[in-house]
């Protein structure tokens, strides 16, 4: 334990108790305590006016054992017993790093909640080697602290190398909280995962036998690259972790691609018994109430049409409405359209929004600005329709139409009704 008292100088003020947020300090007489629940915040170092608790680390404790580490954990984020797509993602993006770490690694599908064993084949047939499986009745609804703890307490026992987390509301939350208390660093919203292996091939083409025992177990080679947009999206990062573990990502819903399913697929469940107390949870849920707004589902959607500023008012989404009933698709907007006061932030594509990749995107009256297209830029066709001829969103787009959206749409839809009238009836021929 780094933090500790010294006696001498405590007087038993007591505010070294009352700001710590884990009741991690005891009183004993006048005399303070620092119990089992200590996490190293240090903030009852910065709270005591005595100098009486410092941080007895010695100068070495934060040399991590690199070689200690192995394997690469997704935490399966669920909701009501259902995996969110994100997590599905993310185990197969999980595999790939796993096989190019090497030989005897093993991706690991990580399941927190209670009677959800079920979904440990889910994870296998989607590319997992195997789940840890962490059950209590304490944990089906997620709470910060639950879940934090068990995590925690997991990942300090089994050491994987990398932990990856979907960028939802829930990986958002625990993500970082995890990170401090491992004391290790997280990348946020990372767009590109990759193991850096350059030495090891370099190695193989100079020499005809991989004879991996003359490489540094501990060399970053091995390491995590993390790629993410950077200063507002105008370039991308890439970020490692070179001197601690695990390595810890967060990845946005959409980016990564799902592989390709097998029923057949087996893999181990192993399961955890969570240390957890009621005590260790210090929020409680009354009750879990659903919003009663339409809600968009942007990253399942196979067709999205968005609006933005170009559209001129809030009005203009009743054309995109129609127009994504029409196509079978669903409505986006920008972060112009948003921050106007036109449509819900659920609806928003983008950087700061949800990042997509559905077959067709239709842009409508969006310009293209960076953090727009770093969050739709993968989808599969995009068609652009702006008035502007200079329109960033022309550079990525696969068609492009240069016009008023409002005449352009209704000419869009007209077709759409002809060419399905003309299906119709060659079927109704067909069938005479």
């Amino acid at each position: 334990m780094a933090v500790i008292v010294i006696k001498d100088k405590c007087v038993g003020c007591k505010l070294c108790q009352k700001a710590c947020p884990f009741e991690a300090i005891d009183m004993d007489g006048k005399l303070a305590v620092i119990n089992e629940k200590c996490t190293n915040c240090k903030v009852c170092i910065a709270k005591c006016k005595f100098d009486a608790i410092i941080d007895d680390a010695p100068e070495d404790e934060g040399v991590t054992d690199l070689s200690a580490y192995k394997d690469v954990w997704v935490f399966a984020e669920q909701r009501n017993g259902k995996l969110m797509n994100v997590a599905l993602e993310l185990v197969g993006e999980g595999r790939r790093l796993a096989r190019e770490i090497g030989i005897g690694t093993k991706v690991s599908a990580v399941l927190i909640g209670d009677g959800i064993s079920g979904l440990a084949q889910e994870c296998f047939e989607y590319g997992a080697d195997n789940a840890y499986l962490l059950e209590d009745t304490l944990l089906k609804n997620y709470t910060t602290d639950g879940y934090t703890k068990v995590l925690t307490d997991a990942i300090r026992k089994y050491k994987p190398e990398i932990v990856i987390f979907g960028a939802t509301h829930i990986g958002r939350d625990l993500a970082p909280r995890v990170a401090a208390r491992l004391n290790t660093g997280l990348t946020a919203d990372c767009t590109r995962l990759d193991v850096k292996v350059s030495s090891y091939i370099d190695y193989a083409v100079k020499n005809t036998t991989l004879d991996t025992s003359d490489l540094d177990p501990n060399s970053e080679d091995k390491g995590l690259k993390q790629t993410r947009p950077a200063f507002g999206g105008n370039l991308m990062a890439t970020i490692i972790c070179p001197k601690t573990r695990p390595q810890m990502s967060t990845v946005r819903p959409g980016v990564m691609t799902k592989r390709e399913r097998n029923p057949q697929a087996t893999g181990e469940i192993i399961t955890v018994s969570p240390a957890i107390a009621e005590t260790d949870i210090r929020t409680q849920i009354l009750d879990i109430v659903k919003s009663a707004k339409e809600l968009v589902s942007l990253t399942d959607a196979d067709i999205i049409c968005s609006g933005g500023r170009g559209l001129g008012d809030a009005s203009g989404f009743e054309l995109i409405k129609k127009f994504a009933d029409k196509v079978g698709g669903v409505v986006g907007s920008s972060r112009a359209a948003v921050d106007a006061g036109w449509i819900d932030h659920s609806h928003q594509v983008g950087q700061t929004g949800t990042t997509v990749k559905p077959k067709i995107y239709f842009a409508c009256g969006i310009s293209g600005a960076i953090q727009h297209l770093a969050g739709m830029q993968t989808s599969e066709l995009i068609v652009a329709i702006n008035k502007d001829p200079s329109a960033p969103i022309f550079e990525v787009a696969d068609y492009g139409i240069v016009g008023d959206l409002y005449k352009i749409i209704p000419e869009i839809i007209e077709e759409w009704d002809n060419a399905e009238t003309l299906y119709e009836s060659t079927l109704t021929r067909t069938d005479d």
